[in-house]
């Protein structure tokens, strides 16, 4: 998951996500796109960004069925 510091988006699904991947048993980590030059160029306007494997699954919001399925 891409968040920002101090994004109250990121913070409801970052509780989101931390609660759903804790049922289904699924490690997950944060990364703050202004720590990496190119992620904030490419994800800045878009957080929080919710990634599997390495691609983009959703923005800005958590949808929970469709995590959910695709967690699983």
């Amino acid at each position: 998951m891409l968040t920002r510091v101090g994004c109250h988006l990121c913070e409801v699904a970052e509780s989101d996500v931390a609660r759903i991947c804790g049922e289904l048993g699924v490690e997950w980590t944060t990364e703050d796109v202004d720590a990496d030059d190119e992620l904030r160029a490419e994800y800045g306007d878009m957080v929080p960004v919710i990634q599997i494997d390495g691609r983009t699954h959703g923005y800005y919001a958590v949808e929970e069925a469709r995590l959910r399925k695709a967690l699983t």
